[in-house]
């Protein structure tokens, strides 16, 4: 007996979906396995795995710029970046003044905009917003991983509770896998949610996101920030982890959506097919780039507030 075509094609698409699931999970496991082995090595390492992040990244985008012929000063501002991630960890540790490492993004869009300017054609407007872009999306926002990660003893104030316990856990370890964590609780709160009860589109950059899915990322990130600012310690734990969790799953949107955005704009489904079953380097990251300083800001200008 013929089997009817529609059906082969039901099959067929369904083992496509669980081939996709499957690598999709497995490459997810194997990034958060790195990840934290990374968070834990913290130092070098960690910076050598973020570099290799954002120069993977850069590529990208790039390359989504040049879909819409833009000419990016690509090598120069891949060069500038990992100099930004290096001065900020030799910055951290003590190696180097900070205002030398505050001094490092203006110099290096200059260096940028002379790049440009020396071309035998002359950069456009757009050439040049999207180089000093790339080096603020990818570079100077990456790089307050290091700077939240090198928190060591000195801020031993914004974890009260790690005084007590034994665990060699560092402040700036626990605030970077903290900060990991609420991001994943976004996105597997907006997934759940808005897979199962998703009705309303949440905007027409990204079809797929749903209101009741953004809403279910924001209350998994707030129940997760609130115990988390009560393990830590915080005075007022469950208020202010709560806010915390609320503004990084804002932001976690915010990066999401503006990659969703640049894809849109250049026509192209993912960035990249670095990773497989999710696209590429920055379909991965888009929600760990504006939330690293959002956690690093709050835990050192607000914490001590309430801590007093």
């Amino acid at each position: 007996m013929n089997t009817p075509a529609t059906l082969v094609k039901v099959n067929t698409s369904a083992q496509i979906r669980k081939g996709v699931s499957g690598k999709r999970f497995s490459s997810g496991l194997a990034a958060g396995a790195c990840g934290l082995l990374v968070v834990g090595l913290g130092g070098w390492w960690f910076t050598f795995a973020l570099a290799v992040i954002v120069h993977l990244g850069l590529l990208e985008f790039f390359r989504l710029a040049q879909f819409k012929g833009i000419r990016p000063a690509a090598k120069t501002t891949l060069v500038v970046c990992h100099l930004l991630l290096i001065g900020t960890m030799w910055g951290s540790t003590g190696g180097l003044p900070a205002h030398f490492v505050a001094s490092i993004v203006p110099i290096s869009s200059a260096i940028i905009c002379g790049w440009l300017i020396l071309q035998p054609l002359t950069g456009s407007i757009a050439d040049i917003a999207a180089s000093i872009f790339g080096l603020f999306y990818l570079g100077f926002l990456p790089s307050h991983w290091l700077r939240l990660r090198e928190l060591g003893s000195i801020a031993a104030d914004l974890t009260p509770a790690l005084q007590k316990s034994s665990l060699p856990i560092t402040p700036g370890m626990a605030l970077t896998l903290m900060a990991c964590l609420l991001i994943v609780a976004t996105d597997i709160g907006s997934y759940l949610i808005g897979r199962n009860i998703g009705r309303r589109s949440l905007s027409s950059i990204s079809p797929g996101k749903t209101i009741e899915g953004a809403m279910g990322g924001l209350l998994c990130s707030m129940t997760l920030g609130a115990y988390s600012g009560k393990i830590l310690g915080w005075g007022h734990g469950y208020l202010v982890g709560a806010i915390l969790g609320m503004l990084l799953a804002i932001f976690a949107l915010v990066g999401d959506l503006t990659e969703s955005m640049m894809k849109r704009d250049a026509g192209v489904k993912d960035s990249g097919n670095v990773i497989p079953g999710h696209g590429g380097i920055l379909d991965r990251i888009d929600s760990y780039l504006f939330t690293p300083a959002v956690v690093f800001y709050f835990v050192t200008l607000v914490v001590p507030l309430v801590n007093q």
